[in-house]
């Protein structure tokens, strides 16, 4: 079933590759506001609000990561961009896999941020099918309250602590719900990482609770060409809690890409 997302399409069309972010859960494009801004002054940068999200239309029932997938390959499609650097953080991080899988060579660059490619243990499953029956009841106010904390580290910025919150509580609980159960069945993408064969970026919040360095190291491990980076004074959103070293690490893969591009296509 096609979907018309919404998002935000902003910056220079230059030679540069369009650099397209995939925001988490439970979440919204928002999430990227400040790479959007440090980035769209020299590329173009596209943030789709993910089915269920934000302002994009909402499905009830079970969406499977693959799924989110098609949705981002039919907007890029509707807006002619070919080929492009991927970012995604934790849910968003995991679809950007399931979009290397579905996209191959399109994609020219990837972010992984605060995310596993491990398949949902039983435990897993069994947890997120609990939580998606919860916010399907009682929506998502009490969860937002329960989990800010380790969402951002205690010691974040108000400001930052309260966007998060926002976006949290403003996300329709059946869209969570959807995709809650869709990750449960998410497959195993370890072996798909093996295979990458263009730059990647591996960064994590130093203090992240969900997706704790040690996850990072694998991402990094499995991935043939990628560049880790630990954000001290962060937790599962370093990009928001410490943006300036986040965009740094994001920075260097872009320049890494739009090297390979141009030497590519040879241009000066």
């Amino acid at each position: 079933m096609a979907l018309f997302l919404s998002y935000e399409d902003k910056g220079t069309y230059t030679s540069r590759v369009p650099l397209v972010l995939v925001h988490g859960h439970p979440f919204d494009r928002t999430m990227w506001a400040p790479q959007i801004e440090t980035f769209s002054r020299g590329r173009r940068v596209i943030a789709p609000d993910l089915r269920g999200y934000g302002s994009s239309p909402v499905v009830p029932g079970i969406t499977p990561l693959p799924l989110f997938a098609r949705d981002i390959e039919e907007l890029l499609d509707g807006l002619k961009v070919d080929t492009f650097v991927l970012g995604g953080l934790s849910m968003g991080g995991q679809i950007a896999m399931a979009c290397v899988d579905l996209l191959g060579d399109r994609v020219r660059g990837l972010l992984l941020a605060d995310t596993s490619a491990a398949p949902e243990t039983e435990e897993g499953r069994r947890g997120r099918a609990a939580m998606a029956d919860r916010l399907l009841r009682e929506g998502l106010d009490g969860y937002a309250d329960e989990v800010l904390e380790k969402m951002v580290a205690p010691y974040a910025d108000p400001g930052v602590k309260a966007h998060v919150h926002r976006m949290m509580t403003a996300t329709d609980p059946q869209g969570a719900a959807a995709a809650l159960l869709g990750r449960a069945e998410r497959p195993d993408y370890r072996p798909l990482l093996t295979r990458v064969a263009v730059p990647a970026l591996v960064v994590v919040g130093a203090d992240d609770e969900y997706t704790p360095v040690a996850d990072a190291e694998a991402l990094h491990s499995a991935l043939p060409d990628s560049v880790l980076r630990v954000v001290e004074g962060a937790a599962h959103l370093p990009n928001l809690e410490r943006p300036a070293e986040f965009d740094r690490a994001l920075a260097g893969l872009l320049e890494r890409v739009d090297g390979q591009e141009s030497g590519s296509t040879g241009r000066p």
